[in-house]
């Protein structure tokens, strides 16, 4: 009896330092003091997904952001296609896999009313940290500096994938170009 309630006050204290751990390498809190990841940790919320279930749906709308603690998660987006009865389906196209310390949704955090771009699934079963909106906010409030610098860390993440996107339309631009010059020829 004695035996199992040491294991669970050890437990439960492993697993605060294990997303102690996880929110200061992840890249939106890594310039935060250790006082700041404290109000952080205190602010977020832990879910449990199984293998399977469905984080968020493509066109939803969208309130924050989640940090991947245990297991992955997979992306897709729908693919418009014509079906042979001439009516449009939509087929899940796969777009990637997330892994333990990699975050999504964050544009959540920023946009009025936005919606989700994308479908989240977990692939496995997964342990997720929800950093929401109102969290921001609190944050905020409660500590303007710290706010401050979640915003700016979350303003270069929204512009370096800005910079990535822009890059590989520019790249499909040329690609697609050459097909053009090559057919024509």
């Amino acid at each position: 009896m004695v035996s199992s309630l040491w294991d669970n006050i050890f437990k439960k204290d492993l697993q605060t330092k294990n997303i102690t751990e996880i929110l200061r390498q992840c890249y939106m809190f890594s310039t935060l003091t250790k006082r700041e990841v404290k109000l952080v940790q205190n602010i977020i919320n832990i879910r449990n997904y199984q293998s399977g279930e469905t984080i968020f749906k493509l066109g939803e709308p969208g309130v924050g952001m989640y940090i991947i603690a245990e297991g992955c998660v997979d992306i897709y987006v729908d693919d418009f296609t014509n079906s042979k009865n001439t009516e449009s389906k939509t087929q899940p196209v796969f777009i990637t896999r997330l892994k333990k310390g990699d975050f999504f949704g964050e544009l959540a955090l920023v946009e009025e009313s936005g919606r989700r771009q994308a479908t989240a699934v977990s692939s496995t079963d997964a342990v997720l940290l929800g950093f929401f909106k109102p969290n921001l906010i609190e944050i905020s409030e409660r500590s303007p500096a710290t706010g401050i610098k979640i915003i700016f860390r979350l303003g270069e993440i929204l512009g370096r994938r800005l910079k990535d996107t822009s890059s590989k339309i520019t790249d499909l631009k040329k690609a697609l170009e050459k097909l053009r010059d090559h057919k024509s020829t």
